[in-house]
């Protein structure tokens, strides 16, 4: 593949308490705000906490999911007296941060999120990001501490829901487990390496280094699963079968175990052979999902590297 340039990458976002329950991106923050970390060699690093109100309350949401609310028709949509808390706010975010598909937005912004499932280090990204594919390559390659892994959304940039869409470039960074409204510093320490490798990153490519392509696995979402239920009051009646549980990206073949009912019958994964990603995620009891179905891609992404005359410019200063 051809090599790509880009321009530099030197403003960085990162977002914590974008579901307020979600602890390690909270301290992240706090602790970048603390050491009043605002720039790093040629990164400038702006910090936010995205949904205080949640963060104080330390709930998910106060209205409505703060993370859904960045489609280009939720932020064009005009704010009445009804409008909710979080649409809100994620106007002001795009304000602050984007607006987003627009040349004045961030250069990277990355949004730090826990999952109660059993899914080590997790990046979603979208699929057509090489800058945000390379990153998470470095990452994969330099922590050894989790596993790291990639899930790649394809959809339109108008279409994106999530925060991290506001940025030029961007990608939510899943860490796990860890309960709600709860840190543990062993993940806590994969968020801050996660972090620091980011930055060096950054500079690295500010400073003119060429990342070489190569092929990544990747995870693609086909479906989401339901937990069994009474069709009189939609009561879940099974768990998830403890043969899946903590096995996130453990591949399903049909007969596999995959619920246990309250009365001790088993439910068996049926169809094509895919891999369960967010395993019994808290959050998404309410979304009437127990876990979602994924397939395992191999991505080729090409080589990399900053616009040559912005590399001679950057030595002497001429951009921020």
């Amino acid at each position: 593949m051809e090599q790509v340039s880009f321009s530099p990458l030197s403003r960085l976002a990162i977002c914590g308490g974008t579901h307020g329950n979600e602890m390690s991106g909270v301290y992240m923050v706090r602790e970048l705000q603390k050491q009043k970390l605002d720039r790093k060699g040629s990164v400038s690093i702006t910090t936010v906490l995205a949904n205080p109100r949640a963060v104080d309350a330390c709930r998910r949401y106060m209205e409505t999911d703060l993370n859904r609310c960045f489609t280009d028709d939720l932020l064009s949509a005009p704010i009445t007296d009804s409008t909710p808390y979080e649409l809100r706010r994620a106007c002001e975010l795009n304000t602050q941060l984007g607006p987003k598909g627009s040349q004045e937005a961030v250069d990277l912004l990355c949004d730090i999120h826990n999952t109660t499932a059993n899914m080590g280090i997790c990046l979603i990204l979208y699929s057509s990001d090489w800058i945000a594919l390379h990153i998470y390559k470095y990452l994969q390659r330099k922590i050894t501490s989790a596993p790291v892994k990639a899930i790649l959304l394809e959809t339109t940039s108008s279409e994106a829901y999530s925060l991290e869409s506001v940025g030029k470039h961007g990608f939510t960074i899943e860490v796990g487990p860890q309960p709600n409204g709860v840190l543990r510093a062993d993940i806590f320490n994969m968020v801050k390496e996660a972090v620091d490798l980011l930055i060096e990153w950054l500079q690295k490519f500010n400073s003119g280094s060429v990342f070489e392509g190569g092929e990544v696995e990747a995870f693609t979402p086909v479906r989401s699963v339901d937990y069994p239920r009474d069709p009189t009051t939609n009561d879940i009646t099974a768990a998830i079968h403890p043969e899946l549980q903590d096995n996130d990206y453990t591949l399903l073949h049909a007969g596999n175990p995959v619920f246990q009912s309250f009365s001790g019958e088993t439910v068996e994964h049926e169809g094509e052979d895919l891999y369960p990603v967010f395993v019994n995620e808290c959050a998404y009891y309410e979304k009437k999902i127990a876990f979602h179905l994924t397939k395992k891609i191999t991505l080729t992404l090409p080589s990399i590297s900053i616009k040559k005359d912005r590399v001679q410019r950057d030595r002497y200063g001429m951009y921020n």
